[in-house]
């Protein structure tokens, strides 16, 4: 059973399979990483997409909902988290758009472009749709609303191609940065 009910799993069974030799290991390696890269500096944009749905509904629904005669976003609590949020969400967009760029110019930079987007997308959406769960209350976690539904594909899509971690070894990595 997937964590994301959105992506259903299946298993594929093979019998006799016969097959022809497409490519030699080290051309088929570089295609495999080639396509491991632009996807996921396509999932960087869909990470954003998710961040800035939870965000604005976070943001409607804090307008809408009332609380003491005052709508629950007017709390300067509530305010700090959504601004803090918002400056997330406009740092994960430059870092989506710039792998997306990267790739679809063949930039030597994209593998890092791409390990940029992955380590801050993958940890924007996640928290967004956190915070889209906690500000919104219990409805949050009822089927009556989407929200914990944009939470379990931001962790899903947060272990597709490596955590946050391994992307930001990456970005080590290529800039030669020592280990700790």
């Amino acid at each position: 059973v997937p964590l994301d009910l959105t992506r259903p799993l299946a298993s594929v069974t093979l019998t006799g399979p016969t097959g022809t030799l497409l490519a030699e290991a080290a051309p088929a390696g570089a295609a495999v990483a080639r396509g491991l890269l632009a996807g996921a500096g396509l999932l960087a944009s869909e990470q954003l997409g998710l961040a800035e749905w939870c965000l604005t509904e976070t943001v409607r629904h804090t307008r809408e909902r009332h609380q003491f005669n005052r709508p629950v976003g007017s709390f300067q609590a509530l305010k700090h988290r959504m601004a803090q949020l918002w400056l997330e969400v406009v740092s994960a967009r430059a870092a989506a758009r710039n792998a997306a760029d990267a790739l679809a110019t063949g930039s030597p930079d994209a593998p890092l472009a791409v390990a940029v987007a992955q380590a801050h997308c993958s940890r924007t959406a996640v928290h967004a749709a956190e915070e889209c769960v906690q500000l919104h209350g219990g409805i949050g976690m009822t089927w009556e609303h989407p929200a914990h539904l944009y939470l379990k594909r931001a962790k899903a899509d947060a272990l597709v191609y490596g955590t946050a971690g391994r992307h930001q070894e990456t970005v080590a990595e290529l800039m030669e940065l020592p280990a700790p």
